[in-house]
C-alpha cells in the first residue's frame, strides 16, 4: 500500500505521542529484530524505531531495510528515529488506525 501525503501527515501526527519500541544497535537488523518489529506492527500498526549510537546504519538505511523486511511503509525519518506503518488484517483489533482516503475517512 503506497501512502498518500495526507495519510503520511495523519500518521506523523499519531506518531508524535509514541515512544520507540524497536532499538537498533551494533548488531544491526537481524532476524530477531525483524520478528520483534513484525510483532509490534501486528499489535500496533504504527511503530517508532530508534537507531542507537553504536549502530553502523543511518536511520534512513535502517528504515529502508526494516520496512522492506517487514513489508511496512516508511512514514518519517527524523534524526535517529523513524516511523513505520503496516495495516493489520486482524479482525479482533479494536484500536485500528483508520486512514483518510481521497478526502474521506475509510
Amino acid at each position: 500500500m503506497e501512502l498518500t501525503g495526507k495519510q503520511r501527515a495523519q500518521l506523523r501526527a499519531l506518531a508524535n505521542g509514541i515512544e520507540p519500541v524497536v532499538h537498533i544497535g551494533k548488531d544491526g537488523i537481524g532476524d530477531n529484530l525483524v520478528r520483534q518489529a513484525d510483532d509490534a506492527l501486528e499489535a500496533r500498526e504504527l511503530i517508532k524505531c530508534r537507531v542507537l549510537e553504536n549502530c553502523e546504519l543511518s536511520a534512513r538505511e535502517a528504515c529502508d531495510e526494516l520496512s522492506r523486511r517487514t513489508r511496512s511503509e516508511p512514514v518519517q525519518v527524523i534524526g535517529t528515529k523513524f516511523v513505520l506503518y503496516r495495516e493489520t488484517h486482524r479482525k479482533d483489533k479494536k484500536d485500528k488506525i483508520v486512514l483518510v482516503r481521497s478526502g474521506k475517512k475509510a
